[in-house]
C-alpha cells in the first residue's frame, strides 16, 4: 500500500504554496529579489502544482489499491489507519468541513444508477462552501447599507485620497533619495563623503579639462566668478548633466553618471570658488549672481 505524503512534508508544501501564490499574483512592491525574475516565478509556480499534482496522484492511488483489497486486507489496513495519530486535529477539522464519507462507509450514500460500472456519490454540500456563501450574503448587505444607503465615501474619493498620499510620499522620498534627484531638486552637498566622491569623479573625468586645481585648460577656469552656462549648483549640474555650448564644451554625462555622482562633483567643483590656482586661465563668460542670494540682499535692504 503507497502511504500518503506525511504532515511534517504537506504542513510546509501549504505555506509554500499560499507564499508563493501570493508573491506571485499580488504585486505589493516588497518582494524579495528572487521573487522578481520572471524565471524564478515559473520555476516557483511549477514546483508548487508538481507538488500538489504529487500529492493528488498519491491520493488516487491509494483509494484505487484500497478497492483492490480483499475485505479483511480492507479491514486491517483501516485499523492501521486508525491507530495512527499523526496530524489528528487536521483531520478532524477537514472532516468537520468537509462531511466527506470515509472510504468505508461510501455505501451509504451511493446512489442507484449505473453508467458502466461508474456509481455516483450523493454527497452534502461542504460546510466550508456553505459558511462562505453565508459571509458573501452578510458582506453584500453591509456593503449595500454602507455605500449606498449610509452614503459612505465613493470609490472615485477612495482613489482620489489614495493618489494624494502616494504623491507626497514620493515627493518626501525624493528629498532623501539622492539617486532620483534632477536639475530641479539638487542641492548643495556639503556632507565630506560626497564631496570625497565628488573629487574623485571629477580628478578622473574633469583634470584634463580643467586642471586639478580648478584653474582650466581646454575647459573654463572654475574658480573665479565668471560662468558661460550659468553658476549655482543647478546650472553646473545642469551643464554636467547636458554638456555645454552645442558644438563645442563638454560632453553631456548624464549617460556616464548616475544623478547622485553628478550632484556630487557638481558640489566639488563649486567649492573651487574664491581659490587661487597655478596658472589660472583667463575668465570666460559673465559674472554670476545667485538671484536667490540677490533676492534675499534686496527684501533686507526694503523699507518697512
Amino acid at each position: 500500500m503507497i502511504s500518503r505524503i506525511p504532515w511534517w512534508i504537506r504542513v510546509p508544501v501549504l505555506f509554500f504554496l499560499v507564499f508563493g501564490l501570493m508573491e506571485y499574483f499580488i504585486d505589493s512592491g516588497d518582494k524579495p529579489a528572487f521573487i522578481e525574475y520572471p524565471i524564478t516565478q515559473f520555476f516557483l509556480l511549477m514546483v508548487l502544482f508538481i507538488l500538489i499534482a504529487i500529492e493528488l496522484i498519491l491520493r488516487s492511488i491509494e483509494n484505487i489499491m484500497f478497492q483492490t483489497l480483499s475485505p479483511e486486507a480492507q479491514k486491517r489496513y483501516l485499523e492501521a489507519k486508525n491507530k495512527q495519530v499523526e496530524f489528528k486535529w487536521f483531520e478532524n477539522l477537514k472532516r468537520r468541513l468537509t462531511k466527506s464519507k470515509a472510504i468505508e462507509k461510501e455505501d451509504e450514500i451511493i446512489l442507484d444508477h449505473n453508467y458502466d460500472g461508474i456509481r455516483e456519490l450523493d454527497n452534502v454540500l461542504p460546510p466550508w462552501w456553505v459558511y462562505l456563501f453565508y459571509v458573501t450574503i452578510i458582506f453584500a448587505v453591509v456593503y449595500l447599507v454602507r455605500f449606498h444607503i449610509v452614503g459612505d465615501y465613493t470609490q472615485e474619493e477612495e482613489y482620489l485620497e489614495d493618489v494624494a498620499i502616494a504623491k507626497a510620499e514620493i515627493e518626501e522620498y525624493k528629498k532623501t533619495a539622492k539617486n532620483l534627484v534632477d536639475v530641479n531638486t539638487v542641492e548643495l552637498l556639503t556632507d565630506a563623503s560626497d564631496l570625497e566622491a565628488g573629487k574623485a569623479i571629477f580628478e578622473t573625468n574633469c583634470v584634463a579639462c580643467h586642471m586639478a586645481d580648478g584653474g582650466g585648460g581646454i575647459g573654463p577656469n572654475l574658480t573665479d566668478e565668471y560662468w558661460i552656462l550659468g553658476g549655482g549648483i543647478k546650472n553646473v549640474f545642469n551643464t554636467i548633466s547636458e554638456g555645454g555650448r552645442d558644438g563645442k564644451g563638454m560632453v553631456a554625462w548624464k549617460n556616464s553618471l548616475k544623478p547622485v555622482e553628478m550632484a556630487q562633483v557638481a558640489s566639488y567643483v563649486l567649492q573651487f570658488q574664491g581659490t587661487t590656482p597655478a596658472n589660472p586661465k583667463d575668465p570666460e563668460g559673465e559674472i554670476w549672481i545667485d538671484p536667490t542670494i540677490d533676492k534675499e540682499t534686496s527684501d533686507m535692504d526694503a523699507p518697512n
